[in-house]
């Protein structure tokens, strides 16, 4: 029940930033007078609708996206009307397109056409939408940090594992008869340690953070754990256990190694330290450049991850998901049996910033039929007329953006598959938050 209420928070929080992402387009687009004859969230099938003036508002059934519909996207050929039939496949195409452009356009409304624009007001108009996503992820960092703030692990002890961890029990649950499987109680669990207590020492040194404790680096160490208990101060001394775990690159696959660590049976408390407002900006430069070279590594992390697929290698933690990973991975969040609600607010919440820098960015990809595409060609029509009005020669008409629209079919079939690899990965190779 609680993975169904993650999922369902993502597809609202999905639909709500796509939602603020078209109406980054609509509020410029119907300020400079450019007609729009509908706004929609989400594709296929018509959920919900009502028209409110000229344009229809709506909802639909499938929230992978959504648009906005302007008359006159693409403006009539500048050498006038030509014959279809005498054109090649290409060409029919994109005569084609301009047509059922044109055919939306009543004469006495051409004028509010969005191809009539200047090139600043397009400009706006087509940046709307992602800097809208843009602004989402940076409220959202800012309620993140400053209004919830940052985990930090203290020495408290917050659970205590009962059992050293084994291939067939890797949590280390006690069985129901009160002992463990193979007869081996974790050494917290063995020396009485609770849940409340509070490590300040080990071996006669302070304690002052999680990492000073170093329990991993001495398996099989005999150790004094001093620690607290409602004001008292308590030694135990215990032997740490030796576990044996498979090693991981920086990617999350296994090197074929195996590590043997310390092992004590407790994990920390961990507490929200709010940061100040000058944590959150050049925490969003980083998110910007690590998304930017996420977004162009891409294609081959895609190529990769077909490969893991197709080998049943194990898949790599840093890869590609999809939405429905992320949705996965949301449900996981939510239902997480251990983690508070500032601990899951703060993991969904970064979640759905990073989706909106993510929304952001590849908008800005110079590619029809992203909105980096209408971007890239209002930016080569103010070049023109500037080129033009320097040269004082008379100004051309508005770029011709439908030429493109053969590349963006093809950039959109690529697309697709990209999606479909990640999302059969995500259905037969999930991911898990660990």
């Amino acid at each position: 029940m609680l993975s169904l209420i993650g999922w369902i928070l993502f597809i609202l929080a999905l639909m709500l930033s796509i939602g603020l992402h078209e109406i980054g387009h609509l509020l410029p687009a119907k300020r400079f007078g450019v007609k729009v004859s509908q706004y929609m969230v989400g594709f296929g099938p018509t959920l919900w609708s009502r028209k409110k003036g000229e344009t229809e508002y709506g909802i639909k059934g499938i929230p992978l996206g959504g648009y906005i519909r302007m008359i006159g996207m693409f403006p009539p050929n500048p050498k006038g009307p030509v014959e279809i039939e005498k054109l090649g496949r290409v060409g029919t195409l994109i005569e084609t397109l301009r047509e059922t452009s044109l055919s939306e356009i009543d004469p006495a409304e051409e004028p509010r056409a969005f191809y009539n624009l200047s090139a600043p007001k397009k400009l706006i108009v087509m940046c709307g939408g992602p800097f809208m996503n843009l602004v989402i992820a940076v409220v959202v960092f800012f309620g993140v940090f400053v209004g919830i703030g940052n985990p930090v692990v203290s020495t408290q002890i917050n659970s205590v594992v009962a059992c050293v961890p084994t291939s067939d029990n890797p949590e280390g649950l006690i069985s129901t008869s009160g002992k463990c499987d193979d007869g081996v109680f974790s050494p917290a669990f063995a020396a009485g340690i609770k849940v409340g207590d509070k490590i300040i020492g080990v071996d006669g040194n302070r304690v002052n953070s999680w990492a000073d404790l170093n329990f991993r680096s001495r398996p099989g160490r005999t150790v004094a754990v001093k620690f607290l208990r409602e004001s008292q101060e308590l030694t135990a001394t215990v032997t740490l256990a030796a576990v044996k775990v498979p090693t991981l690159d920086a990617n999350g696959q296994p090197t074929g190694k195996i590590e043997t660590y310390g092992f004590f049976g407790v994990s920390p408390e961990v507490s929200y330290e709010k940061e100040s407002f000058g944590f959150v900006l050049p925490f969003v430069g980083t998110q910007i450049r690590q998304t930017t070279a996420a977004i162009l590594g891409f294609p081959k992390a895609i190529f990769d991850l077909g490969k893991q697929v197709v080998s049943g290698e194990e898949r790599a933690a840093s890869g590609p998901v999809s939405i429905v990973g992320i949705g996965q991975i949301t449900g996981q969040i939510v239902s997480a049996p251990d983690e508070s609600i500032k601990g899951k607010s703060h993991s969904f919440l970064l979640m759905i910033a990073s989706l909106n820098m993510s929304l952001f960015l590849f908008n800005m990809i110079p590619m029809l039929p992203l909105d980096g595409g209408h971007i890239a060609g209002a930016l080569y029509e103010g070049m023109r007329r500037n080129v033009a009005r320097i040269r004082r020669k008379p100004l051309p008409g508005p770029a011709d953006t439908a030429k493109l629209w053969p590349v963006a079919y093809l950039v959109t079939i690529l697309l697709i598959l990209m999606s479909l690899v990640t999302i059969f990965a995500d259905l037969f190779s999930p991911m898990s938050l660990g």
